[in-house]
């Protein structure tokens, strides 16, 4: 049986049903698996003619030795199957160009990528609870930046056994995102705005699940709390399929060689996203270098760059405000990974960006990173210049994000020359982001003055493309979830929402 370990090194290992469940370790580290695992070359052959389940289904069960083969395959029909995703291969592979693919992440019920992970996770977690004896119910605590939280919010609609509270930056959402989450429906399920940006309320969520104090007040209350961010194994684990299902594709379609390397090009803010590209690469799938693009809150690009990640500097809203981050958990599992999970270096570094802000890597780490990994950055008149330039060549509509990626692969292959093959990920839909992709396709004059839904209707007639599903009538859905707090406030919210 695989088991879990914390980055921390002051866990004990325990099985995928106790990380999933958990969610965070007890010692503030994030799980990981206590070796590596690998796709065999025939396995991965053999999914090239599969469809996305069946792949998920081969890549989970590699990491969730304890969960049986037909629980697995249950949980990814759950997940995958049906009409919860509007295209049949559920993450296309949309060649662009010879050399330029794009991975779709967002043909889920919320029209991002945090669906890829978030219809299995509230699948998962269940499970994991059963398996490991629980008897409380499962309070998930959610920080967001925009996509994760209605991603989880209606992932854990009403799944038995679980109450959802997911905290969002109360102006640090685009009024997409902001109007998904206040109008969700579920009896279980809860919304606040948190007057502060996402490091502020990431850090107050991490704060509760750290109390020892608020952990014995939601168990007398009869729950015990787990996440449903990235810092949560069971959410990541279904990420590292996508990039598995992306190369599949490209064999299958007969734009690369069996073996023949690729590379991915990963906006990200957390890092999640781009790390499980990185895992992806530890077993086995041929990929050559790991691109990742940030916006202007560049502390992933310097860190990439020179070894050193100090959150110490101005925060800036973008128009692609889900990689509006200045602490990115993720990078913890890369630093536990390249260090030969040596937990002290780790703790280290961890204590000491907690406490001055800020750290820096040796050189052997920093060039271990280095080799796998490239980074560049975008400001917003460059995001929408990729916008407006890639739908004027290939008649294709990026949302913000993507087009941070796609300013960055640019600049990517002038500064190397590089002519491997790339996908670019895509993690968001162009409607998603409407004023900022309308301004950049249809000028500042044309979207002055006129409201999210009018924008929608003209993007759809721009493009024609239908407006997707999971954003129609949002304006005529009631408000359901109105509690904005101050940072401070957190907690105390919580213990009123669980009762304690």
């Amino acid at each position: 049986m695989l088991l879990y370990e914390s980055t921390r090194g002051s866990t004990a290992p325990v099985p995928a049903a106790g990380a999933i469940k958990t969610g965070i370790a007890p010692d503030g580290g994030l799980f990981v698996p206590v070796r590596d695992v690998s796709m065999p070359p025939e396995e991965l052959a053999g999914l090239v003619e599969q469809d996305y389940r069946r792949r998920a289904a081969a890549v989970l069960q590699l990491f969730l030795t304890d969960f049986s083969p037909a629980e697995i395959r249950d949980c990814v029909s759950g997940a995958y199957g049906g009409d919860k995703f509007d295209h049949p291969a559920v993450a296309p592979a949309i060649k662009l160009d010879d050399g330029l693919f794009v991975l779709e992440l967002w043909h889920g019920p919320t029209c991002a990528f945090k669906d890829m992970a978030l219809q299995m996770l509230p699948r998962l977690l269940p499970l994991a609870a059963a398996k490991t004896g629980e008897d409380k119910q499962i309070a998930i605590l959610v920080a967001t930046s925009g996509d994760t939280g209605k991603a989880a919010l209606e992932g854990f609609r009403d799944v038995p056994g679980t109450r959802i509270i997911v905290f969002y930056p109360a102006r640090g959402v685009s009024e997409m995102q902001r109007l998904q989450m206040v109008t969700q429906a579920g009896n279980n399920v809860h919304l606040v705005a948190v007057e502060g940006n996402f490091d502020q309320t990431q850090s107050g969520v991490k704060e509760i699940f750290a109390d020892p104090a608020m952990n014995a007040a939601a168990g007398k209350g009869g729950y015990r709390f787990s996440s449903a961010n990235s810092i949560n194994w069971g959410r990541l684990v279904p990420q590292i399929v996508y990039y598995f299902s992306a190369y599949l594709d490209l064999l299958r379609q007969g734009e690369i060689t069996s073996g023949e390397a690729v590379n991915f090009v990963v906006p990200t803010g957390n890092f999640g996203n781009i790390l499980a590209a990185y895992y992806a690469r530890r077993m086995g799938l041929p990929v050559h270098r790991l691109i990742c693009a940030a916006n202007r809150n560049n502390v992933l690009t310097d860190f990439i760059r020179t070894g050193i990640y100090d959150r110490g500097r101005e925060f800036y809203r973008t128009t692609s405000p889900s990689m509006d981050i200045l602490i990115s958990s993720n990078l913890e599992r890369l630093l536990y990974a390249v260090t030969g999970r040596d937990a002290g270096r780790v703790r280290n570094w961890m204590e000491s960006l907690r406490t001055v802000g800020r750290y820096e890597v040796d050189d052997d780490v920093r060039k271990q990173i280095q080799a796998v990994f490239w980074s560049d950055f975008a400001g917003d008149g460059q995001t929408a210049a990729a916008i407006r330039d890639t739908h004027k060549r290939y008649n294709y509509l990026l949302d913000t994000h993507t087009a941070v990626g796609k300013f960055v692969y640019d600049r990517y292959r002038e500064a190397t020359g590089d002519a491997h093959k790339t996908v670019l990920v895509s993690t968001a839909s162009p409607f998603k982001f409407n004023q900022s992709v309308a301004a950049a396709v249809l000028g500042e004059e044309a979207v002055r003055g006129r409201d999210e839904f009018a924008l929608l209707s003209a993007l759809s007639r721009f493009t024609g493309l239908p407006v997707p599903q999971g954003l129609r009538d949002l304006d005529i859905k009631p408000v359901r979830h109105t509690l904005t707090v101050a940072p401070g406030e957190m907690k105390r919210v919580v213990r009123e929402i669980l009762g304690g």
